[in-house]
């Protein structure tokens, strides 16, 4: 987010004057005395506190954190920030939250067309206001879309996962990334990647979640003779298909369904169920609170 349209700012200071929202992520080799460093230096800074959650998977931390300020100097803070980062020897990023802005958004695909056509057309139309500034391929067979809607495109090799999820983050950064959204993304992401974007990675998942999870839903619905199945849309967690869930679809089997007609029906639900998330976040209308979805009037 670019710091120069975060609020009123006082140009001659770098104040921000009006009540302004931070995430603040680090991760790295799991230590002691970090969430009292990262604290600390909060409490030092005038702010409070608004949520805080971390965790430890195979020695490996991530910690997330929301504060808010009354006054900050934003560049004084970035300085800092990267200062108690080289100290500590974690990544530390921050993201300046301002609700007016019109939000950057990254689309992740695969081979699968259908979200992102429906995601792509809304915002063509107005429905939904936000910067599509790039489009991440898994597959290249996609590119010609992004490029008839003039969208940067970029093909990302994941031979190796660490590598991939690597330059993934630096084009994230590049662009200054307010969600990613996992338009049929087939690819499972790390939780060295999720930590860095707690509840701003959405994802479709083609089963009324907690039944079916995996990337074969359908098909276990209906080996399983499901007479209702649907699609969920959630945000990511470190934990597959677990996240707090924002959206879901549903459509009757009928009995002379197919695998391919349900699979079709699944498309379908898919597309407006992922569309309908992505408006919900950029309108602010939600809040994860104890790892469920709430939603503001």
């Amino acid at each position: 987010m670019k710091t120069d349209n975060i609020g009123s700012t006082d140009t001659k200071n770098n104040f921000v004057n009006t009540k302004t929202f931070i995430e603040i992520t680090v991760v790295g080799k799991d230590k002691k005395g970090i969430v009292a460093d990262i604290t600390k230096y909060i409490f030092k800074n005038g702010g409070n506190i608004e949520k805080i959650n971390q965790n430890v998977i195979k020695g490996l931390f991530g910690m997330h954190l929301e504060a808010s300020f009354q006054k900050i100097d934003i560049f004084k803070m970035r300085e800092e920030l990267v200062a108690l980062s080289a100290e500590l020897k974690m990544e530390i990023k921050v993201h300046f939250y301002d609700e007016n802005k019109i939000k950057n958004v990254a689309l992740f695909v695969s081979k699968e067309d259908h979200c992102l056509l429906k995601i792509l057309d809304s915002v063509s139309k107005g429905e939904i206001v936000s910067n599509i500034s790039m489009i991440i391929g898994s597959e290249e067979k996609l590119k010609h879309i992004a490029d008839s809607y003039s969208i940067p495109f970029f093909y990302v090799d994941h031979v190796n996962q660490n590598e991939a999820e690597n330059k993934i983050l630096q084009l994230v950064d590049k662009f200054d990334i307010d969600l990613i959204v996992l338009a049929r993304y087939m690819r499972i992401l790390s939780p060295n990647f999720v930590w860095r974007y707690p509840n701003r990675i959405i994802n479709i998942h083609p089963s009324l979640l907690p039944a079916f999870p995996g990337a074969l839903a359908y098909v276990q619905a209906y080996e399983r003779g499901a007479k209702i199945i649907g699609c969920t849309a959630h945000f990511v967690t470190e934990d597959l298909d677990q996240g707090p869930i924002i959206i879901q679809e549903s459509f009757k089997v009928l009995p002379d369904d197919t695998l391919e007609i349900i699979k079709n029906k699944g498309r379908s639900a898919e597309s407006t169920a992922l569309l309908e998330a992505v408006k919900l976040f950029l309108n602010n209308k939600l809040e994860v609170y104890w790892g469920k979805v709430n939603y503001k009037l």
